[in-house]
């Protein structure tokens, strides 16, 4: 197995907590990275000891830059600026230093005169037995190809002369990746591994503001390391990240995200990893929600009034199950226990999720060995313990499997009179987090389950920008949407500050028949966000829709979005305890999730909310 590291530049915060994070999530080695160093109080002898007490090796110092092709006195200077850096290396016990394609306009280029500069500096390195590896980036003046970068490692022909590959600045330019097969993988000193989103952006602003971790991103890093892997290659694999939301985020989240994507994309290489495969998913085995008594009133009334009966008490707990078609809601009011805790931290919301995997067994397994952080509660006499790992704002998800033994044995079941059932399926949960929070859980539920994730899309709230992304299962009976906004007075930044954190904003259910499900259940009393007339008129103009529909559209309040010949209704409760709402969706060959209605519900909540006092950005 490749030894697994993570250049400092990649984490928030001073080098000594970067270095503790890195450790603490499990990393082998580490890429001290320059600037980390020059900011640290302490000496490059006490930066090598620390890392070795931690377990850590340096794999590379980095970076040395404007090297290659300089005239005189630049050139003369730039063997003695190395040799200073050689003698830094030496204090933190490194033996690799990486130098990257010169920028500077003074450079004179040539591939001969830079082959000539590196086989100069290569004798230098191994008078110390150190080596020097050459990286071409991408926005490089005179170098900006790997390939041209392998062809003077070639020519300077010296054995402390190495290439190091670096995925965003070959697949960022959408250069080939099979020349890299011919290179002999002892001529590879270091393998630097980055994702990015596509963007339409020059190179270098999207290399320091948006690399991302392997699987959070669009680019073919898997293609990449499979040339490299047949080179032979068994030397580091190191994650070298510029993003903003991770300079912005905690440095042992970050750190473990890494570790995480390293495993994941080993995983696809089928580079033997431990990973038990992924269980299949099959949709939504309960939700739990925390309340205290008097929430628990309201709450169940709405349930009433969307047509949910009361099924169940707790044998032992002050807790009720409330169903209606495949749809399970449980209502904790219990005055200890997780549960308690999480009402107490975040008031009336969704503490727990229950998913039906096919192996409950092995989705924990995988959980576990990708750094999911497992919950264990004490159970009473008779209960069943389910598997559950921590996810979303602390929140727990549960992992239920069919054929065992189900949770509703810890249920008394109660008769009630039979109701006309309108809701089938729980559709979707949406989640809100902040936006530095949402890489890292498309990471997490991409890697433990069987989720893959559509394009990320952008919507306009009244007052800002929200960023939203959908995770669906093959079968789509599981469907996540994470959404996320730098923006402080946007719905989902005025919910996080409302629920102190982040949490699952809003249920979708799914209905057969929108209109009779809505009749029926304003005929029990629920209410509905108000849509403007004008989103009427605009419908009724672009989709041409018969007059009787538009009519029913209206007197319910439902939303209506098209996509080719599927089509797509929605209605939304209102908001219950500025927290949470409900959404009441039918789909007709339909796969989205109404993005072109996402701002016209945005600004109707808006509307509806009360004034919130949000802290000063």
């Amino acid at each position: 197995m490749n030894q697994r590291s993570i250049a400092t530049v990649s984490l928030s915060g001073a080098l000594d907590e970067k270095l503790r994070a890195i450790a603490a999530s499990g990393f082998d080695a580490v890429e001290i990275f320059e600037n980390d160093l020059l900011s640290f109080a302490g000496s490059p002898r006490d930066v090598g000891q620390m890392c070795r007490d931690l377990g850590l090796a340096i794999c590379a110092f980095q970076p040395f830059r404007d090297f290659e092709g300089m005239p005189e006195p630049q050139r003369g200077r730039n063997f003695a600026r190395a040799e200073r850096k050689f003698d830094l290396m030496q204090e933190l016990q490194t033996d690799l230093m990486l130098i990257c394609s010169n920028i500077s306009q003074a450079s004179l280029g040539g591939i001969d005169r830079a082959a000539g500069d590196f086989h100069e500096l290569g004798g230098r390195a191994a008078a110390r037995g150190l080596r020097v590896g050459y990286e071409a980036l991408a926005w490089g003046l005179h170098v900006n190809d790997y390939r041209d970068a392998w062809e003077i490692v070639r020519r300077a022909d010296h054995k402390s002369i190495g290439i190091i590959l670096d995925s965003f600045h070959a697949l960022a330019p959408a250069f080939p990746t099979l020349p890299i097969q011919s290179i002999p993988a002892d001529k590879i000193f270091l393998v630097q591994l980055a994702d990015a989103p596509k963007l339409g952006l020059d190179v270098l602003s999207w290399s320091r503001h948006f690399r991302c971790f392997p699987g959070q991103g669009d680019l073919p890093v898997v293609a990449f390391m499979e040339a490299v892997l047949a080179t032979g290659y068994s030397g580091p694999l190191s994650l070298e990240i510029f993003n903003d939301q991770f300079r912005a985020g905690s440095a042992v989240r970050t750190a473990t995200d890494g570790l995480r994507s390293l495993i994941l994309l080993e995983d696809r290489l089928g580079r033997g990893t431990s990973l038990q495969p992924k269980a299949p998913s099959r949709g939504v085995g309960f939700i739990e929600f925390a309340v205290s008594e008097e929430k628990a009133e309201d709450l169940t009334a709405l349930f009433g009034q969307l047509g949910f009966r009361k099924t169940g008490v707790h044998r032992s707990k002050d807790v009720e199950r409330w169903s209606q078609g495949h749809i399970e809601l449980v209502v904790n009011c219990e005055p200890d226990g997780f549960a308690h805790s999480h009402y107490v931290a975040h008031g009336p919301g969704v503490c727990a999720i229950a998913i039906d995997v096919d192996d409950a067994g092995k989705t924990m397994a995988r959980a576990e060995a990708l750094q999911a952080r497992t919950f264990y509660q004490p159970v009473g006499p008779g209960e069943l313990e389910i598997p559950a790992i921590r996810g979303v704002g602390g929140s727990l998800l549960y992992f239920l499997e069919p054929g065992g033994k189900n949770w509703d044995l810890d249920f008394e079941t109660l008769r009630s009179d039979a109701a006309d059932v309108r809701l089938g399926a729980v559709d979707h949960i949406s989640q809100s987090m902040p936006y530095d929070e949402m890489l890292s859980w498309l990471l997490f539920y991409t890697g433990i389950l069987d989720l893959e994730r559509l394009p990320q899309i952008e919507i306009a709230d009244p007052v800002g920008l929200v960023q939203s992304q959908a995770l669906i299962n093959g079968s789509e009976n599981l469907r996540f949407v994470l959404n996320g906004s730098s923006a402080t007075r946007t719905l989902s930044a005025r919910f996080i500050h409302e629920f102190f954190g982040s949490g699952v904003q809003h249920v979708a259910f799914s209905c057969g028949d929108i209109f009779a499900a809505i009749a029926a259940m304003r005929a029990r009393g629920a209410g509905f966000l108000k849509i403007p007339d004008n989103y009427y008129d605009d419908i009724e103009a672009k989709y041409g829709l018969a007059p009787e529909t538009m009519a029913a559209l209206r007197h319910n309040q439902i939303l209506y979005d098209r996509e080719g010949d599927g089509e797509f209704f929605q209605a939304y409760t209102h908001v219950f305890d500025e927290r949470f709402f409900f959404e009441i969706v039918e789909r007709r060959d339909y796969h989205g999730f109404g993005a072109a209605n996402a701002a016209i519900r945005l600004a109707a909540q808006t509307r509806e909310s009360r004034p919130l006092t949000m802290p000063r950005s």
